[in-house]
């Protein structure tokens, strides 16, 4: 089969083969350095990352004489970026401490409160502001289990609920799709989700023993007789509203902003601005007090930005091959919610959600001759009332419902993701590598959860 790929993208005058082997060799190493040369890996790994994607972005520069894909890349790589910095730097002057017994149903409360915020201030800002309180919640007891449902609840499943929640709905959002449209089709598969990957997590956690862990001198210690919260960063509260306010500040969807035009898109640089400019006053005004607490600094967010760097240009052949393969007349007939539901989640998993999401939802509505970049048409593709009925509708459920849930699948899935093993990685927990991630908590848990959606919402459309 895969020959069979090879060819007719070859035939097609794809991309050559080659060059996706840059991505395969920067996932080999995030995977396998941390484990075989993690000293090397530990100090050059932001120099791998550039160096990996600088040699694709050179390839499609001066060999293809392709600016288009690297410039609307760059675009989506800086407004990734300064997303996560931004989010980032704003939690870490958020000291939020749980004062209690951590109990399996405190933790299933709290990561089940982190969905519900995930969806309303985004999975990145979700997991940015719980996980350090997560952390000390059960410092006693803390295993990478706890990270890990963490990220499968906080960090991916809650964000279904609005285009804020996760960036490939707000890629969809900016594309034409209702704003309400996904809490209105994608309710019942949230809840759902949420609630099997909760009682499954409260199962986990029940049968953890406390072990020896030395909580820092600085950690508020627990109180055994009841729960209490402390709170300290109010003022970033503000800055965050307007970080996460300037999502909205697309010049694709408001007229009159600021923008650059290339390519018939405008790319925005004024939202950036906005929430760079914001982040700074955070970090500038912080509390000491929060900063100390949350022992934040630079490193999690620098190691994100630097390898998301070498990811975002690396998968680009990855991405143009598997579109080009997908959308080949021969391949129409195979263009099912099925089919949508399982390519993008495995391309969303071991890709970048964000993206793999617009090449799909391009590829869906390309069968019905309908543009994702006309707004108008992609609200009938997703409202089922264009010529081609409510197929159309399921397909958009299938695309959207993949791009989010399967974004857990591995660290690389969804940007909060490393940025939550980093944060957890720097507080002394040693995390499962990729490979193990995927093989011990990937498959036996959240696979079997994301078949089921598959089968009632997708298959049998009950839902």
């Amino acid at each position: 089969m895969l020959n069979n790929f090879i060819l007719l993208a070859q035939a097609q005058h794809a991309l050559p083969i080659f060059l996706i082997i840059p991505f395969l060799i920067l996932i080999g190493m995030i995977a396998a350095g941390p484990i075989l040369f993690g000293h090397f890996w530990e100090h050059n790994y932001k120099t791998v990352a550039v160096v990996l994607g600088l040699t694709v972005l050179a390839y499609y520069l001066f060999a293809l004489g392709d600016y288009h894909m690297p410039a609307h890349t760059l675009a989506e790589y800086i407004t990734f970026a300064a997303l996560l910095s931004s989010l980032y730097i704003a939690a870490g002057g958020i000291y939020l401490n749980v004062n209690a017994n951590a109990t399996p149903a405190m933790n299933v409360a709290l990561v089940a409160v982190g969905a519900v915020l995930a969806s309303i201030i985004g999975t990145t800002g979700a997991s940015l502001l719980l996980i350090r309180p997560f952390i000390r919640l059960n410092v006693h007891r803390i295993k990478p289990y706890h990270i890990i449902f963490f990220i499968f609840i906080v960090s991916n499943a809650g964000g279904l609920l609005t285009p804020l929640g996760d960036p490939p709905l707000f890629i969809g959002f900016i594309k034409g799709v209702p704003f309400f449209w996904t809490l209105q089709h994608l309710f019942t598969p949230w809840v759902l989700s949420i609630v099997l990957l909760c009682l499954i997590f409260f199962l986990v956690d029940r049968r953890n023993k406390e072990t020896e862990y030395t909580p820092r001198p600085e950690v508020v210690a627990k109180n055994e007789e009841k729960t209490e919260f402390h709170f300290i960063g109010k003022r970033n509260l503000f800055w965050l509203s307007i970080i996460i306010g300037a999502v909205f500040l697309d010049p694709n969807v408001i007229e009159g902003l600021p923008h650059i035009y290339y390519d018939g898109s405008k790319i925005s640089f004024l939202r950036e601005i906005i929430q760079l400019s914001a982040a700074f006053m955070c970090y500038r005004f912080s509390s000491k007090t929060a900063l100390a607490g949350n022992h934040f600094n630079f490193h999690p967010i620098l190691e994100v930005v630097f390898l998301f760097f070498g990811i975002f240009f690396t998968m680009m052949p990855a991405l143009q091959l598997s579109a080009q393969i997908a959308s080949s007349p021969s391949f129409a007939q195979y263009i099912t919610p099925s089919f949508l539901y399982w390519v993008t989640g495995t391309l969303s998993g071991f890709l970048d959600n964000a993206p793999t999401y617009a090449n799909f939802l391009s590829l869906a509505m390309a069968k019905f001759d309908l543009a994702q970049n006309n707004v108008a048409e992609v609200q009938q593709f997703a409202t089922g009332t264009s010529a081609a009925g409510l197929e159309t509708l399921v397909q958009l459920e299938a695309i959207s419902l993949a791009a989010v849930l399967f974004g857990a699948f591995t660290y690389i899935g969804n940007g909060p993701n490393f940025m939550v093993k980093a944060i957890a990685e720097s507080a002394g927990i040693k995390m499962p590598t990729f490979f193990a991630y995927v093989l011990r908590y990937s498959i036996p848990f959240l696979l079997p959860i994301l078949a089921l959606i598959w089968y009632l919402v997708v298959h049998l459309k009950l839902f």
